[in-house]
């Protein structure tokens, strides 16, 4: 199969074989720009702001991410807005795009997968693979350890809870959590009054 017909599965949700060679070579070139962004020092600022750009298919104004970043191609299929902050260890299966709005906290941890196998056993043995793009809205919190699987959209502002595993779509202005999450709650008036049970929001 020609490589530009391959680069075109990855990204259609067409099966493919995920150890053709061509694609692994690229991978390790890639992968080594993560290496040495991930070695970088917390005092070289301006060098990661510089890697990222070239990491990434986009990266908006004042992204942070914090290092470990893992990603299978290093970012090359991450799309970020504005102001997208990371913890450690963002773990990032970017086989094919993921869409970031402005405004999006990652919490420790967090694990957003593109890429998927076929249950068929012949195939899997053989490294099969199917990849789907995920979207992020604006202003969404993704709490620590939370999972989101392959296809997903996440609407904006809306919040995903620690630990929480995201199997299906979940709309904007909602909290939701669970083992699959599931939403708990709309947004409210009192989310904007008080950040924490009856503590009031005093700053603006």
């Amino acid at each position: 199969m020609e490589l530009n017909e391959i680069i075109t599965r990855m990204h259609s949700k067409k099966l493919y074989f995920c150890n053709d060679k061509r694609l692994v070579k690229e991978q390790l070139e890639r992968l080594e720009m993560l290496y040495d962004f991930n070695r970088t020092r917390p005092s070289e600022q301006k060098k990661r702001q510089a890697m990222l750009k070239e990491m990434f298919a986009e990266i908006g104004k004042d992204c942070y991410i914090e290092p470990p970043f893992h990603a299978n191609w290093a970012g090359k299929h991450v799309h970020f807005g504005n102001n997208v902050y990371a913890n450690f260890n963002l773990t990032m299966v970017d086989d094919t795009h993921i869409y970031v709005g402005d405004h999006v906290l990652f919490a420790p941890n967090v694990v957003i997968t593109t890429a998927t196998h076929p249950i068929h056993p012949p195939l899997r043995s053989r490294q099969g693979q199917y990849n789907a793009e995920i979207h992020i809205g604006r202003n969404v919190w993704l709490g620590a350890g939370a999972v989101v699987l392959p296809g997903i959209t996440i609407g904006e502002n809306s919040v995903i809870g620690a630990g929480s595993i995201v199997t299906k779509d979940i709309p904007s202005n909602v909290v939701a959590v669970g083992n699959p999450c599931k939403i708990m709650r709309e947004i409210s008036k009192k989310d904007m009054e008080y950040y924490y049970k009856n503590l009031e929001i005093d700053i603006t």
